[in-house]
């Protein structure tokens, strides 16, 4: 099904909603612009499609989300394992080794899943297929 957008600057055709949806999520689609699906004869908001309106925007997903914070916690406990580290050698303690090395661990399995996680693509449509 097609679907037709227009704003201020013009008018522009997508041959899916898929393609609507891409580029409400690179923010080439405004919530303000209207959008006149194939077969009807009423132009509507964009952010009026309820599927649009809960898909996250790329700036979302980079200053907003959760993934950022836990980022941020991921290099303080890397930075911490280096200090434990550090201090061990110095004092050539096994449970100061022992301990940095938990941290070091711990914090690659958070950056792992979190690196996962960013790379994967939300799904705003929840499973519902195109």
């Amino acid at each position: 099904m097609k679907y037709r957008v227009r704003n201020p600057d013009g008018e522009i055709e997508f041959e899916t909603f898929g393609q609507l949806e891409q580029a409400w999520l690179m923010g080439l689609v405004e919530p303000s612009d209207e959008v006149l699906q194939e077969g009807h004869q009423n132009w509507r908001r964009a952010d009026s499609f309820p599927l649009l309106a809960r898909a996250r925007r790329e700036g979302d997903n980079v200053w907003g989300g959760a993934w950022f914070l836990w980022v941020l916690i991921g290099v303080a406990a890397a930075t911490i394992a280096l200090v434990i580290f550090k201090e061990a050698a110095r004092q050539d303690n096994a449970s100061l080794w022992a301990l940095g090395f938990t941290i070091a661990i711990a914090d690659v399995v958070l950056m792992t899943r979190v690196t996962v996680n960013a790379q994967k693509r939300r799904n705003p449509h929840h499973g519902q297929r195109k």
